[in-house]
């Protein structure tokens, strides 16, 4: 027996939602001005010391003047050399305007210790991304004599013709200081000149350095 009912259906009235009282009440957000140098440590000075080794000595006070300006003037931050300590002191001022500026002045003493020209360690005042890796031939591969003397020569090439050619392709900047050496640059160039380097210490010419380089370096211009 079929039922002649109607099947009854279900309307539901949808009721507009209002917006919460809770939220509306909210205070508005806060604008906090970033803090200066002398604010974050609670008023105490921060300070940095950059040991002068005696072979640096006197190119440091040939350029006293390049390196205390733009640390003085533009970073903000007091420079003086303690000539008893033979040390470079540096230290935060009350308008130093940030508290990363103690350590990237520290860094580009340090760069010009290391044997860094000012004209190339003053970038690391002005960019974010650069940084000084150093490492020696010895963490490479163990070398004496003669064999160090000529993995060193493979280095330079003839009148450094061989590290310039690295610097020019991977825009870096090379110190090779004895058994030691010292790269400037961003990470991925220095990663680039670093294993240039490497492989010319561990014997390979410098004519089978240069095309891997040139493949390497048009891969990164073409990703960046």
């Amino acid at each position: 027996m079929q039922s002649n009912e109607a099947p009854i259906s279900m309307e539901v009235e949808a009721v507009p939602s209002e917006p919460s009282s809770a939220s509306a009440a909210l205070p508005p957000k806060p604008i906090f001005e970033p803090l200066k140098a002398h604010e974050m440590s609670d008023g105490r000075v921060q300070f940095r010391k950059v040991s002068v080794p005696p072979h640096r000595y006197s190119p440091l006070k040939k350029v006293w003047l390049d390196i205390y300006t733009p640390v003085y003037e533009q970073m903000k931050i007091d420079i003086r050399m303690n000539l008893k300590g033979r040390k470079v002191e540096l230290k935060t001022r009350a308008d130093t305007p940030d508290v990363s500026n103690l350590q990237k002045c520290s860094d580009f003493v340090q760069a010009f210790m290391l044997g860094f020209d000012v004209i190339d360690a003053i970038a690391l005042l002005r960019m974010d991304e650069l940084y000084v890796e150093s490492f020696e031939i010895k963490d490479v591969k163990t070398l004496r004599g003669e064999h160090l003397s000529r993995a060193i020569g493979r280095l330079s090439g003839k009148g450094g013709k061989t590290k310039f050619a690295i610097e020019n392709a991977t825009k870096t900047r090379i110190v090779i200081a004895d058994t030691k050496i010292h790269i400037l640059g961003s990470f991925a160039n220095i990663k680039v000149a670093r294993d240039s380097l490497c492989s010319l210490i561990l014997g390979s010419p410098a004519g089978k350095v240069y095309s891997k380089l040139r493949a390497v370096t048009a891969r990164l211009a073409e990703r960046f």
